[in-house]
């Protein structure tokens, strides 16, 4: 998987390409973590993301949890969407 990060003053968008499963997911924890107290809103770009997981999905929520809340995904697909609605997530977290 790859992951490019931008940021622009407190908003970080991450771009996602691959599998966001078991092998990947400490990428995404090193990436969130590199990210400075600054930043208070994130964005995942998940147009290119081909794939989550179980682990991904509990990245996912370490992402939400870190921003407090303030973290959309946006270009997810149908199949990852189905991924997403069966763990309740999307319940919690802005999908676009």
């Amino acid at each position: 998987m790859t992951i490019t990060k931008t940021i622009n003053g407190n908003e970080a968008t991450l771009e996602f390409e691959g599998w966001l499963d078991t092998q990947a997911s400490p990428e995404l924890i090193k990436e969130l973590d590199e990210i400075g107290e600054d930043v208070h809103s994130l964005i995942f770009d998940f147009t290119k993301l081909e794939y989550i997981s179980s682990s991904g999905v509990r990245a996912l929520v370490g992402a939400y949890k870190k921003v407090n809340g303030a973290l959309v995904v946006k270009g997810a697909s149908d199949g990852i969407m189905s991924i997403v609605k069966a763990t309740g997530i999307d319940k919690r977290i802005r999908f676009e």
